[in-house]
């Protein structure tokens, strides 16, 4: 009798992310743990360089645009759980948003993690959590066996050992590495700091163009020098008249023995805007963006904006959205079946539009192919009585 009365006044069970409690005591310390300094990177990189920022941008809004149909062996299925939960991971964000930030956070830190809220076995909402903030806790095989999550001094574990591990840590490749994954904008780091620093001296030079970058030499007869009055007249000359944006260019007038001596190479001398150029194509290189659709001028071997964005999408986009689905379906795979499968439907994708129409071309016009061999070849479900020449 007590048994039964006390289950009848046990709370419910209710499904929501272990991080979410800790979220509301983050206090601004930030646990970097990962092998490298992803506040430091991010902050350089995606905050204050436009051309990470729109790589990252490019290639995570692209990624989570893409549709993914659910496949369970060859068959089709429609209206799949799966595809219900991708569709809405959580109660705060779309599945769009939510493998934006996944994309976003894999090409800034090498690493991402999602979280897998389950009532009972059932997975009902998936969380993207930061990388910063995640340590890898190795077991006696060397395999991860559980994670930490940390956030201002307040740490959850999760036990990695459950028949659908609440974590999917999702890594790009590292040769040095066991656990964590080399992010592109790491690779990129040296032509971020080049970047950064080209625009941050063209910013000084508007600021401050007309402030000589060298010496006005007295050129008076032998042993003279110049009074004290006439040095902070000349002094306040150069402030008043030459500094700031808005005399950038106005000619130096020297008189009184007054011989201007250069001591600075020019922006000619530097060729500033071609190192400039030259480390954002290295950016748009690692992280596999081709440099025209950055607006980055030279350099572009593609014929048109077109061409360069179908190679975008064929080179970067799909193999890192395939990579993603193939991920999520073995990781879920103990819910939802072995044999189910995410396959990124390109018909969808605007950028393949001209490829898919010539493939449809080729296909109808091969007299040796069946119908139903012709709606295979381009993913369709065969027909009844299609085993015939088409």
């Amino acid at each position: 009798m007590f048994d039964r009365l006390k289950a009848y006044l046990a709370p419910p069970e209710i499904k929501a992310s272990r991080t979410a409690r800790l979220l509301a005591f983050e206090s601004g310390g930030i646990a970097r743990w990962t092998p490298r300094d992803y506040t430091g990177l991010a902050r350089e990189g995606y905050l204050r360089n436009a051309i990470v920022h729109r790589c990252v941008r490019l290639i995570a809004e692209h990624v989570g645009a893409c549709v993914y149909s659910v496949f369970d062996g060859a068959q089709e299925k429609e209206a799949h759980p799966l595809a219900l939960l991708l569709a809405r991971p959580n109660p705060r964000q779309d599945g769009a948003t939510l493998r934006e930030t996944l994309v976003a956070h894999l090409l800034l830190a090498g690493n991402a993690y999602l979280e897998a809220v389950a009532l009972g076995d059932q997975v009902h909402e998936l969380y993207a959590l930061r990388p910063d903030r995640m340590k890898v806790v190795p077991g006696a095989d060397g395999w991860a066996e559980a994670y930490d999550y940390s956030v201002g001094g307040r740490s959850v574990r999760f036990d990695q050992h459950g028949a659908i591990p609440p974590i999917l840590h999702l890594t790009l490749f590292h040769p040095l590495d066991d656990h964590y994954g080399l992010a592109p904008l790491e690779a990129a780091a040296a032509a971020v700091d080049t970047h950064n620093a080209a625009a941050r001296w063209n910013k000084a030079l508007l600021d401050n163009s007309a402030r000589p970058s060298g010496a006005l030499l007295y050129a008076g007869p032998e042993g003279a020098v110049l009074s004290e009055t006439q040095f902070d007249r000349l002094k306040q000359e150069l402030e008043r008249t030459y500094e700031g944006a808005a005399n950038a260019g106005r000619p130096l007038l020297l008189e009184g023995g007054l011989d201007w001596k250069p001591m600075a190479l020019s922006p000619k001398d530097m060729d500033f805007l071609e190192a400039k150029h030259a480390a954002a194509r290295e950016i748009a290189l690692a992280f596999g963006v081709p440099p025209m659709l950055l607006g980055i001028p030279g350099d572009n071997t593609f014929s048109n904006y077109q061409e360069a964005n179908r190679s975008f999408v064929r080179q970067t986009v799909l193999p890192l959205a395939t990579r993603t689905g193939n991920a999520l379906a073995q990781w879920l795979a103990p819910q939802f079946g072995d044999g189910v499968r995410l396959v990124v439907d390109t018909d969808q994708i605007d950028a393949l539009s001209s490829d898919r129409a010539a493939l449809w071309d080729r296909i109808t016009a091969a007299p040796f192919l069946t119908l139903n061999e012709k709606r295979e070849s381009v993913g369709y479900a065969p027909l009844a009585d299609g085993d015939r020449l088409g």
